[in-house]
């Protein structure tokens, strides 16, 4: 089961290849999205990363939450799925 997980903090000039080199020492990166302005193409500041197990997943965010990268620190945390964010439900 692949596993998101959200990557705030970014400095603007981040390329998916680093991302993928940075997070692959946890575990297999299945693939790497930086979220870019619409119009300008420039980075938005974050991205998404996705791991292949809950496990390497885990080891991602324990690694490089507040890592520094070019003197930003990152913020790494799991991204909920849909299902679990239910408003108001119990």
């Amino acid at each position: 089961m692949e596993i998101e997980i959200y990557v705030g903090n970014l400095p603007q000039a981040t390329t998916q290849e680093e991302l993928n080199m940075l997070f692959s020492r946890a575990g297999d990166v299945t693939s790497v999205d930086i979220i870019k302005d619409r119009t300008s193409g420039v980075s938005n500041g974050f991205a998404y990363v996705i791991m292949s197990a809950q496990s390497e997943a885990d080891k991602a965010v324990s690694m490089f939450n507040a890592y520094a990268l070019e003197d930003h620190h990152l913020r790494v945390l799991l991204v909920t799925s849909r299902k679990q964010r239910r408003f108001g439900k119990r």
